[in-house]
């Protein structure tokens, strides 16, 4: 666990290393503080939002519920440490396109919305994350009424399209301990 911290600071620190297997981790930890910044902006992670970004990473990366486990405590030793959004998602954008900026974003109001609404600290910190990722306005908004819409239509399936830019992680690239 600690290599990944240490291999996910090293590149946030702009040391340059080996950028082969790493990159996936490290995509995957980025998100995964990100996404645990985000719902924790505003006080201690409600229950709903847990299992929210437990079920959205685990969907996302094809994670097992192990790996699932291990990349959030990873994360969460990330984000007690990072001071800013600008971390995650200066490395974020080096890894995505534009669409899986966007899928990132959409990610976020995922687990916002699982406890049922986005208060305006949740809403905030989704804009300046989005504005980082130089996600616009215009599609930050369609992302939250699409999300917000199939919470209200709970027969909908939720799932984040796959796109060449943010893809499915096989299982052979999670990590070993």
């Amino acid at each position: 666990m600690f290599g990944a911290v240490k291999n996910l600071l090293s590149n946030l620190t702009g040391d340059a290393g080996p950028r082969s297997q790493a990159n996936d981790h490290n995509l995957r930890l980025a998100t995964a503080a990100l996404l645990t910044r985000v719902a924790t902006v505003d006080r201690d992670m409600s229950e709903a939002r847990r299992e929210a970004l437990h079920t959205v990473l685990q969907s996302k990366f094809t994670l097992d519920d192990h790996a699932t486990g291990r990349l959030l405590e990873e994360a969460f030793v990330i984000n007690r440490r990072a001071i800013d959004l600008y971390h995650f998602t200066r490395e974020l954008n080096e890894m995505l396109d534009d669409d899986g900026r966007s899928q990132l974003v959409q990610m976020m109001w995922e687990v916002v919305y699982a406890d049922g609404h986005a208060n305006e600290f949740d809403k905030n910190i989704i804009w300046r994350a989005a504005d980082l990722l130089g996600v616009s306005s215009r599609r930050r908004v369609e992302l939250r009424q699409m999300v917000a819409a199939s919470r209200a239509a709970p027969s909908q399936v939720r799932d984040v399209p796959q796109s060449p830019a943010f893809p499915a992680m096989a299982s052979e690239l999670l990590p070993t301990m």
